[in-house]
């Protein structure tokens, strides 16, 4: 594991780059705006994230499950040879601070790991906060996950392999899946991928106090209107299906990778997280990007790239054991 109190080195060139362009555009602070507006906002920066790649199969659909209708977009992979499936599955939940984001936002990052992979992913369009308050968001991430694997068969998947993913709040829901599938007698999951995930909604780390507001992540007051939007009260902060890393018992989970990046306000709850699960006998992987920022997975920085295929290489391995 990664030392959180090392000397920082400086941002990527091409983060630098970023972050200026970011700067000149003198964007008020997030927390002034409404959801909607900061979610319309999100949107018009999808033409930045660079071209994404073909797949073999995209359908949108909604999904009946016990938390309600959902909407999914279900990406399928072009094959391996002298084969067509079953694919294996990965369950993929979107980032955006449980306030924002959706199935564009995140469809470039879908289809990267669809590829890399060679698997079937499943982006569910969770309900957002404000409108939906916690627990809205994890109940229907595990009805979605449910849903997968009684419905394999119908996506050409493979029920005995499916992942779970997601980065930063959808990291978040990642990790309670993983951990309310074990406890509750969910589909037997493989694998979790969590890239930067929210894990502590305490605000205590080193990183989220040194970070704020600076190298593109969210100032305190943001942090704020994010948690006050998708909680109800205060003590719903130490609630585990909230930050994860305050879970009692992590034994028996499924196996991690955890993709933190240097110069981003929750690098130090991912890996401190890491270092629990490895504690609690499970098998984990967590990779610190040095220069790289919150968000850098979903840009079109090198780095990016590397990311996306060590993500893409853990799924695949764990797929195939």
């Amino acid at each position: 594991m990664t030392d959180t109190t090392a000397p920082l080195g400086s941002p990527h060139p091409q983060v630098q780059a970023y972050l200026d362009r970011l700067a000149a555009a003198n964007v008020g602070e997030l927390h002034t705006f409404t959801p909607e507006q900061v979610r319309q906002g999100w949107r018009r920066q999808i033409a930045l994230l660079g071209e994404p790649e073909p797949v073999a199969g995209v359908q949108d659909r909604r999904i009946v499950t016990t938390a309600g209708p959902i909407p999914v977009r279900i990406y399928t992979p072009g094959g391996t040879p002298g084969g067509t499936g079953p694919f294996p599955v990965l369950v993929y939940f979107h980032g955006g601070g449980f306030v924002m984001g959706d199935l564009d936002t995140h469809d470039g990052l879908c289809r990267s790991l669809t590829n890399g992979a060679t698997c079937v992913v499943v982006s569910v369009d969770y309900p957002l906060a404000p409108e939906h308050r916690f627990p809205a968001a994890p109940e229907a991430c595990l009805a979605a996950t449910e849903w997968v694997a009684e419905h394999a068969g119908d996506l050409g998947a493979d029920p005995a392999r499916i992942a779970v993913g997601g980065d930063s709040a959808g990291g978040n829901l990642a990790a309670v899946v993983a951990r309310l599938a074990r406890d509750l007698g969910g589909p037997a999951l493989v694998f979790q991928l969590l890239i930067y995930p929210d894990l502590d909604f305490r605000r205590t780390s080193h990183s989220i106090q040194a970070f704020a507001g600076r190298f593109g992540n969210v100032s305190r007051a943001a942090q704020h209107w994010f948690m006050d939007h998708y909680l109800t009260d205060e003590q719903q902060k130490l609630d585990p299906r909230v930050s994860p890393l305050l879970a009692p018992d992590l034994t028996g989970l499924p196996p991690a990778l955890i993709i933190t990046a240097e110069f981003d306000a929750l690098r130090d709850e991912g890996e401190e997280y890491g270092q629990r699960l490895e504690k609690a006998g499970v098998p984990v992987t967590v990779s610190r990007y040095p220069g790289m920022i919150h968000e850098f997975v979903r840009h079109p920085f090198d780095d990016s790239a590397k990311a996306r295929h060590e993500a893409a290489l853990a799924l695949a391995t764990a797929f195939t054991r």
